[in-house]
C-alpha cells in the first residue's frame, strides 16, 4: 500500500530534529512521497534544501496569510522565480485566514492574488488555506483562470467544498476528520469524489486519533487514510491507490 502525505512541515520544530527519522518511520507504513510546504519567504531555501536531499520529498513556495503584514513586497515575481526550481511542484501555502487576523484582510488578499498570478505563470497548483474566509476565498478561485489546486486541511464548509470541486480543486482531509467532534466534517468526506480526494497530515500539528497529544509525524497520515476508507465505505488500499494518483495527476510536476 502507498501513500502521499500531500502536505506536511518538515522544517517545523518537532520534526526538523530528526528529519531522516520522521521520513524513514513514514516510509515503513507505505508513505512514499511528501510534499514539504513554506509558510515564509525565509523558509523557501530550507524547504527546497529538504527536496533536494531525498528523491521522495518535494517543495511548495509560498506565504501563509499569517504572514501576509510582514511581506507587504512580496509579488507573483519572487514566487515564480522561486518556482523554477526542479523540486518545486507547488505555489503554496496560501490563502485567506479571518480567523484569527493575524494579518491585515487587504494584505492577505493582495498576497493571496500573487500566488494565483504565480500560478498563472507557472501553470503549478495552488495549496490553498481557507479559514472563515470561504466567500472571498471561492470568489477569487472563481475569478483565477486557468488555476487548479488543492483545499489543504479542508475544514469548511460543504458549501465550500462543493465551490472548489466545481472549480477542479481537490479537497485534502488531515487528522481533523479523526476527531469525535468532526461530524459536519465527516459528511464532507463521505461526498468528495474520489478522483479530487487527498490525504495529508499538516504534520508537526493536528495528529488524528489513535495519536492524539503528540507530535504529528507524516507517518500518521496512515491512520487518517484508514479511518477514510472506513468512514467512505472502501478498502484502505482502494483509498491509498486512488490518492496516490490524484496527487500525481494534480502535482503533476512530482510525475516528471
Amino acid at each position: 500500500m502507498t501513500l502521499i502525505d500531500s502536505h506536511c512541515h518538515l522544517n517545523y520544530p518537532g520534526l526538523v530534529e530528526d528529519e531522516p527519522g520522521v521520513l524513514e518511520r513514514a516510509r515503513k507504513r507505505g508513505v512514499r512521497g511528501f510534499l514539504n510546504i513554506s509558510t515564509r519567504q525565509s523558509e523557501w531555501r530550507d524547504v527546497v534544501a529538504a527536496a533536494e536531499r531525498h528523491a521522495d520529498v518535494w517543495a511548495a513556495i509560498g506565504v501563509h496569510p499569517h504572514e501576509a503584514d510582514g511581506h507587504p513586497d512580496l509579488g507573483a515575481e519572487a514566487l515564480t522565480a522561486a518556482a523554477a526550481h526542479p523540486r518545486v511542484i507547488a505555489i503554496g501555502e496560501c490563502g485567506l485566514d479571518y480567523h484569527y487576523d493575524k494579518s491585515d484582510r487587504t494584505a492577505q488578499r493582495e498576497r493571496f492574488q500573487a500566488h494565483i498570478a504565480a500560478a498563472q505563470e507557472t501553470g503549478l497548483p495552488l495549496v490553498v488555506h481557507s479559514r472563515d474566509a470561504e466567500e472571498d476565498t471561492a470568489a477569487m478561485l472563481r475569478e483565477a483562470q486557468g488555476v487548479t489546486g488543492v483545499l489543504h486541511c479542508f475544514t469548511g464548509t460543504r458549501w465550500l467544498a462543493e465551490r472548489g470541486l466545481e472549480l477542479g480543486f481537490y479537497v485534502s482531509l488531515s487528522g481533523i476528520v479523526t476527531f469525535k467532534n468532526a461530524k459536519e466534517l465527516q459528511e464532507v468526506a463521505r461526498m468528495v469524489p474520489a478522483d479530487q480526494l487527498l490525504v495529508e497530515t499538516d504534520a508537526p500539528f493536528l495528529a488524528p486519533v489513535p495519536n492524539r497529544g503528540k507530535t504529528c509525524e507524516p507517518a500518521f497520515v496512515a491512520d487518517t487514510a484508514a479511518f477514510l476508507a472506513e468512514l467512505r465505505g472502501e478498502a484502505p488500499e482502494e483509498l491509498a491507490a486512488r490518492t496516490t494518483a490524484n496527487f500525481f495527476r494534480l502535482f503533476n510536476k512530482a510525475a516528471r
